[in-house]
């Protein structure tokens, strides 16, 4: 990719991960110029984060991208094979494994075990629509990202290193490897240990690492003797599976000297070696192998001027299931088509301070998650006595999908106002008369309004935002899991617009990360002047002013 940095954008993006990969193409659905700077010049093909979380992929379904992921999990579960219905697979306290690959993930290593998961409770029936695009690795996701990307004409400038920024209230001056580039707005995606952060000055605080980890997938001479699954001991614990040759370990030895140096084959060995209590024998590494810590931090803003964060260059935290990647794609979704209306002009900058507002508690919660494993997994034995508990009641059916619905991203929340049970929550599935669901209405970005009111009020009142707003109606929707043999043309006001353990929806608003801005119940043959009173105040708030020619009209 070329190293010439554009002068002039209204957006740059450093970080060519996921999260500055997701970032940069809702950007450009909002319309806006953007350009990715990567310090690499080549994508990092590292072990990290090995699924994905239902946030994440239903914000893949939104644009279009699930049949996509499906194929990765196909991939993935044929790569796995044989391996995933050993032992690796027990769940805490014994019991069954599951019949059937389902992502259920672990607990401070205890897996959960999937056939404990209570499928019928509201907020996973909920949102059962992407469960076949769950088992979706960080590099497959990367390279599904960066086609993405690359459709909506968005460059990546490799080999670009930022050396230097200076906030001129109206833009940002960057200094680069590559030379200097003016941007209106910079945002830094580059990790844990983020440029954009330091030389922004936005202050990192947190708690210290006390253990380091390994994750390498090897050649191993002779891996009968580790055993499948985690394994606890003095030293720490270590984790087999859930495919050939992959490793992780986990030392309580108070940290890395130098986290940034490479690990070699003889670093996984001798750790691997310390934990297990084995001379296991390692031969070679396949790929390269990572080096992490319990190191939690989240930065003290989000937002500063015209430089902002996202990912982990704005909180990190130890790589259990995979909650970085999750919560950093979630931050790329929400600030994404904020900054896209900033940039267009209908929304004022002060929008971009409910990013900082609602993202940071989440971000505070996945710290704190973390910890709690931490806290499970040391090898003394008031912790281990603390694990026997926890594997008690994680070997509930009430316990394991407790843990599975907060693994999941399913009850995640954003405090919006509003009396309606979805409002601030991730729109469930929900399937129309056509046979489509309200998702596919979305891939080209922008709000979706479900209008199931008897004159189609909502969507005559959001016409006025027609170039942000899209108006789904239907005359019967009903949600996953319900049959419904009534099947008519497409229309875009639905009759029967109720979720999973929600009932009486006459219209929904979704935002493009989406988030329920509003949700109105159901009044019979009439509709509700509170109701369109409520639908005018939250377009207001989330899709500016009305007016029919927006300046930046959603790409689809």
């Amino acid at each position: 990719m070329s190293r010439n940095v554009n002068q002039d954008v209204d957006v740059t993006v450093v970080g060519a991960g996921p999260v500055g990969l997701v970032l940069a193409a809702e950007l450009a659905l909002s319309g806006a110029t953007v350009q990715i700077f990567e310090r690499r010049t080549e994508p990092d093909e590292a072990m990290k984060a090995g699924a994905i979380n239902v946030p994440t992929a239903e914000a893949l379904d939104r644009r279009g991208l699930l049949p996509a992921a499906e194929q990765v999990q196909r991939e993935t579960l044929a790569r796995v094979g044989s391996f995933s219905r050993m032992a690796d697979d027990r769940p805490p306290g014994g019991g069954r494994r599951p019949r059937e690959p389902r992502f259920t993930g672990h607990f401070a290593g205890m897996v959960l075990d999937a056939d404990l998961v209570d499928e019928s409770d509201p907020d996973l029936a909920a949102h059962a629509a992407v469960a076949g695009a769950r088992m979706v690795p960080q590099p497959e996701l990367e390279k599904l990202l960066a086609d993405h990307v690359a459709r909506l004409g968005v460059p990546v400038r490799r080999g670009v290193e930022v050396t230097a920024l200076e906030d001129t209230g109206d833009g940002v001056l960057v200094g680069t490897t590559a030379g200097p580039a003016r941007t209106g707005w910079l945002v830094g995606c580059d990790g844990g240990h983020s440029a954009v952060r330091r030389l922004a000055g936005i202050d990192f605080p947190g708690t210290d690492p006390e253990l380091t980890g390994h994750l390498a997938v090897a050649d191993i001479a002779d891996p009968s003797m580790l055993a499948n699954g985690w394994a606890w001991s003095a030293r720490g614990a270590y984790r087999y599976g859930p495919q050939p040759g992959r490793v992780v370990t986990v030392e309580f030895d108070g940290g890395p000297a130098d986290r940034s140096a490479p690990v070699t084959l003889e670093d996984v060995q001798t750790s691997l070696r310390r934990v297990s209590g084995t001379d296991v024998t390692l031969t070679a590494l396949r790929g390269a192998a990572t080096r992490w810590t319990d190191n939690a931090r989240q930065a003290a803003a989000y937002w500063s001027g015209r430089v902002l964060l996202a990912g982990d260059a704005a909180h990190v935290h130890p790589p259990f299931g995979g909650q970085g990647l999750n919560l950093g794609v979630g931050d790329a979704m929400n600030l994404g088509w904020k900054l896209g209306a900033v940039v267009a002009g209908w929304a004022p900058e002060g929008l971009l301070d409910t990013y900082d507002a609602e993202r940071r508690p989440l971000g505070a919660w996945v710290l704190d998650w973390t910890r709690a494993q931490i806290g499970v997994m040391r090898g003394d034995a008031k912790s281990a006595a603390l694990r026997e508990v926890v594997a008690d009641l994680l070997s509930t059916r009430a316990g394991t999908t407790y843990a599975v619905k907060k693994i999941s991203g399913v009850t995640q929340r954003v405090g919006l106002p509003g009396g309606h049970p979805l409002i601030g929550r991730y729109v469930p599935d929900l399937w129309l008369s056509d046979g489509s669901r309200l998702v596919d209405h979305g891939h080209g970005g922008g709000f979706l309004l479900l209008d199931r009111t008897p004159d189609g009020a909502f969507a005559r009142l959001a016409a006025a935002w027609a170039g942000r707003v899209s108006g789904v109606t239907d005359d019967h929707a009903t949600p996953t899991g319900v049959t419904d043999d009534h099947r008519t043309p497409t229309g875009v006001t639905d009759d029967h617009a109720t979720p999973t353990g929600v009932t009486g929806v006459t219209g929904v608003l979704v935002r493009p990360d989406g988030v329920v801005a509003w949700a109105s119940f159901d009044t019979a043959d009439t509709t509700d002047p509170a109701a369109v009173t409520g639908l005018e105040a939250a377009l207001r708030r989330w899709a500016g002013a009305p007016s029919p020619s927006p300046e930046h009209e959603p790409v689809g």
